[in-house]
């Protein structure tokens, strides 16, 4: 009978600047959030078995509040706070781990999250300073952001969102359940070269496909632009819709927010 050894299970909350990277998902000849995580956790484990899974993971420039990611070992760690302090010391700045805590074999995290948020931070009307670049969009236009506002309330509740899919199949499940959708004026982040007036695009369920939130998000700004109507909107929801939304807003403003488990 062959020996199999303990395994221990860790859930890890992490954030990043995703502006450099080419996502989190390992790609050949690219710097991705994954290759860092991996060979940052290879070092201090010292060449030790790991193995690491993410819930949400993002594309290329989408940035992170808070992520999580899963480590499984075949040690137990016996000072978590220590293990914390020293992945964090051999991280690349603009990634850093912010709790650690054991979960059992049963845990399951790309089948255990009850919900996720992401928001997207963007401003309008004038050229933003260059360190706006990373974590805003900049859209020079005129927005009529109360118009905006009504538009995303329509995501709200069960729809088909098959028009916000990238690249959609035949067998894709595109009848989903929005929680929240709402766009507000931006508090939550800041810095003295900021514009005075900036905004979130705040949208919360289960789970989402390929940039559904970036097409939710040029949608309203076209619907900001006065290129669309409301009524555009409601039509594209519909599960006998056949229109295509192709305004996939820059990456850089997305942020995903949190991740809740059940």
């Amino acid at each position: 009978m062959q020996f199999q050894p303990k395994k221990y299970y860790y859930l890890i909350n992490f954030q990043y600047l995703g502006y450099r990277f080419h996502g989190w998902q390992k790609q050949p000849n690219v710097k991705t959030l994954h290759l860092m995580v991996d060979r940052t956790l290879n070092y201090i484990l010292e060449g030790k078995y790991f193995k690491t899974l993410v819930s949400g993971r993002t594309d290329a420039m989408v940035s992170a509040e808070n992520a999580t990611f899963e480590l499984f070992l075949q040690h137990e760690i016996e000072d978590l706070d220590a293990f914390l302090e020293l992945f964090n010391y051999n991280l690349p700045q603009d990634i850093r781990a912010l709790a650690i805590k054991e979960v059992d074999a049963k845990f399951n995290i790309i089948n255990h999250p009850k919900s996720k948020e992401y928001l997207y931070l963007f401003t309008y009307g004038k050229k933003c300073h260059p360190f706006c670049a990373p974590i805003m969009t900049t859209i020079l236009d005129d927005l009529n952001i109360e118009i905006m506002k009504e538009g995303a309330k329509l995501f709200e509740g069960e729809h088909y969102l098959k028009a916000y899919c990238y690249k959609p199949t035949d067998k894709g499940i595109y009848t989903r359940i929005i929680e929240t959708c709402e766009l507000v004026e931006n508090t939550i982040y800041t810095a003295n070269y900021f514009p005075d007036k900036t905004y979130i695009l705040r949208v919360r369920g289960k789970g989402f496909m390929r940039n559904q939130i970036r097409l939710m998000m040029g949608t309203l700004f076209d619907l900001g632009k006065g290129k669309l109507t409301l009524d555009d909107i409601k039509t594209s929801l519909r599960p006998d819709n056949t229109v295509k939304m192709n305004f996939i807003a820059p990456a850089p403003g997305l942020i995903l927010n949190k991740v809740d488990f059940l």
